[in-house]
């Protein structure tokens, strides 16, 4: 603790709001840990599973999908099953319009991140650029050595500090940013391969119900 504020106090001013960015993307990122954890953990085995009750009986996919609408795919799939007798085109639109409303809670906090991987590295700069100041002010070209040199060594150790503070907090993030973002690229592909499987599904079946229905019709006929 006692290193953390020698180095806070060695990085100047700076140091207060890449504290705060380094605190706010820690909370950040825990949140999203703990998010895409749940998801990548659960979810392909609950639409699978959910598929192959849908070629059985509808409700019983609806009612597995029920339990766990805390998973995105899961809430589109519910979105697109609540339609009553729809024709194709209308579940794939249902099924695309519950996506898009999926896309804000899957790239959530992506531009915070975004902005704390931009500001922290100028931040850092900042305080370069101030600590430089500090020890040029310090400077007396006719009075070098002894005290009078505290000012300038303090000046360049806040000017290198700040950068590296800026730096670490900027990297820190940049990981896990990406990371998440790789997260987000998958899910999109794995909603993508799903709703196309659940659209086939839903013609085959509406493709036999209509089958049934004409071959009924003609019957009693």
């Amino acid at each position: 603790m006692q290193k953390l504020g020698e180095i806070l106090m060695a990085a100047g001013i700076v140091a207060i709001p890449l504290l705060a960015f380094s605190i706010l993307a820690i909370a950040l990122i825990a949140e999203r840990i703990a998010f895409w954890y749940q998801v990548n953990r659960r979810q392909k085995k609950v639409v699978r599973d959910a598929l192959e009750l849908y070629k059985q009986d509808p409700s019983l996919a609806q009612e597995k999908l029920e339990r766990n609408v805390d998973l995105p795919l899961a809430r589109i799939f519910l979105e697109a099953m609540s339609l009553d007798d729809a024709e194709p085109d209308e579940l794939a639109l249902a099924i695309d319009g519950a996506t898009q409303a999926e896309i804000p809670i899957l790239k959530r906090f992506n531009n915070v991140f975004d902005t704390i991987v931009t500001l922290s590295p100028l931040l850092g700069l900042l305080g370069t650029v101030l600590g430089l100041i500090q020890s040029f002010a310090s400077l007396n070209l006719g009075e070098i050595g002894g005290a009078k040199t505290v000012g300038v060594t303090s000046g360049i150790s806040e000017a290198l500090t700040s950068t590296a503070f800026g730096l670490v907090v900027a990297l820190f993030t940049l990981l896990f940013a990406n990371t998440f973002r790789g997260f987000y690229l998958h899910q999109i592909a794995l909603i993508q391969e799903y709703s196309a499987q659940l659209e086939l599904l839903y013609r085959r079946r509406r493709k036999k119900m209509l089958e049934v229905s004409y071959a009924t019709t003609t019957r009693d006929r």
